[in-house]
């Protein structure tokens, strides 16, 4: 199969120090001390420079190393991980490269050692800067730490992230707003909101099947998404997808790259990839190294539309015409969406609208239903920061 270059390169750590209770990621509980550790990090690297070797990573321009928690990894590992990256991949100036981390395992000695090897991006997973909410999430660190690894990375690198959840047990708009209006006030560049969801599977769920714990009240989260979009934007943060919000020029490039149709590589235990043939235009889902599924152009282009429709500017209305060329019933699902007041027009994009962002799985239930090929299904969904087909989807507000 011919193909397209790799633009984007994904790395997964998938250890942590603890299972959150909400948790379904690809991922397991280990000691530090652990050999797997050792001997995963010497996988990865092996990886790497057999995909370098086979000229795979020369035209990367982002790298996320995501999890599970990579800074749990420590710093000797994660320093070789990322020396051996710097040795394969071609770091320039404009190349966007996230370690995604923790708060109590991101210390300034580290940020120091991974900015000094290209890193210079970091997404902390602080959830809550509450820290009776972050005791009911099952975290392992404190609002205290979160304060104390944000700082460490604002002081190297401009550009650092920070994940917030809504819905928490014990949480109500004025602890949300508080921890927003400190997200605000930290001078954090990118943020992104989402709701806690009850994954099938994890300690959240039987806790609510059992009664022993309330699930999510989705109407107060919907108002608590609204609450971020309001206090974020007056900060100065712009929403610029579903639910991420960035100064201008800070959005996160790599995760833009997923919902525009870039190819990516995804190594190590769980990680996802997407490839395409430019001869065919079949485009591959791939899982461990293996293909997983098979779109052929028009779900691709499908895909293409209901991914751009994640993002505050929408979708070219080019791109959209050559999706109703496979799917002629999408014209009509978007003329209808747009007399719903989901989508707007232009003349030159399609985009959602404040109704169509709070009514996300409308809007994107409307384009798979308007495919005529029955086969067609839904792509790996995001999560607020790193790889696809690693998580469950992340419900966008007001989803029912």
């Amino acid at each position: 199969m011919e193909r397209l270059p790799y633009g984007a390169l994904y790395l997964h750590v998938p250890f942590c120090a603890q299972r959150c209770g909400y948790c379904a990621f690809a991922t397991e509980a280990a000691r530090p001390d652990d050999p797997r550790l050792d001997a995963y990090v010497e996988g990865l690297v092996h990886d790497i420079r057999a995909a370098a070797h086979e000229r795979l990573l020369g035209r990367v321009e982002t790298l996320y190393i995501g999890g599970g928690t990579p800074s749990f990894l420590g710093p000797r590992r994660l320093v070789s991980l990322v020396y051996a990256l710097s040795l394969s991949v071609p770091l320039g100036p404009d190349t966007e490269f996230t370690l995604e981390a923790n708060p109590e395992s991101l210390a300034p000695t580290l940020v120091r050692d991974l900015y000094a090897l290209g890193v210079n991006r970091f997404s902390l997973g602080a959830q809550s800067l509450v820290d009776e909410e972050l005791r009911a999430l099952g975290r392992r660190h404190t609002a205290a730490d979160t304060r104390r690894a944000l700082a460490a990375a604002l002081e190297r690198t401009g550009n650092v992230s920070l994940d917030l959840m809504c819905g928490i047990p014990l949480q109500d708009r004025g602890s949300w707003k508080a921890s927003l209006d400190e997200a605000c006030a930290s001078g954090v560049p990118h943020v992104s909101v989402y709701p806690l969801s009850i994954e099938d599977g994890t300690p959240f769920a039987r806790a609510v099947a059992a009664g022993r714990q309330e699930g999510p009240d989705e109407d107060g989260q919907a108002q608590m998404m609204l609450d971020a979009n309001e206090l974020l934007e007056a900060a100065g943060l712009a929403r610029y997808e579903v639910a991420s919000f960035a100064r201008p020029g800070l959005e996160c490039r790599h995760n833009i790259a997923y919902w525009t149709g870039v190819p990516y590589l995804g190594l190590g235990r769980g990680a996802a990839g997407m490839r395409e043939d430019p001869r065919t235009g079949e485009r591959q889902r791939l899982l461990d190294g293996r293909v997983v599924e098979r779109l052929d152009p028009a779900q691709a282009a499908l895909e293409d539309v209901m991914l751009g429709m994640r993002m505050c500017r929408g979708v070219p209305a080019g791109l959209l015409q050559r999706a109703v060329g496979h799917n002629p019933r999408l014209a009509a699902a978007f003329a209808e969406m747009e007399g719903l007041g989901l989508v707007e027009s232009d003349g030159r994009r399609y985009r959602p609208t404040s109704r169509g962002w709070l009514l996300g799985n409308e809007v994107y239930r409307r384009i798979w239903d308007a495919a005529e090929d029955g086969a067609v299904r839904g792509p790996a969904q995001q999560v607020p920061e790193g790889a696809p087909v690693r998580a469950p989807a992340r419900r966008t507000a007001g989803d029912p």
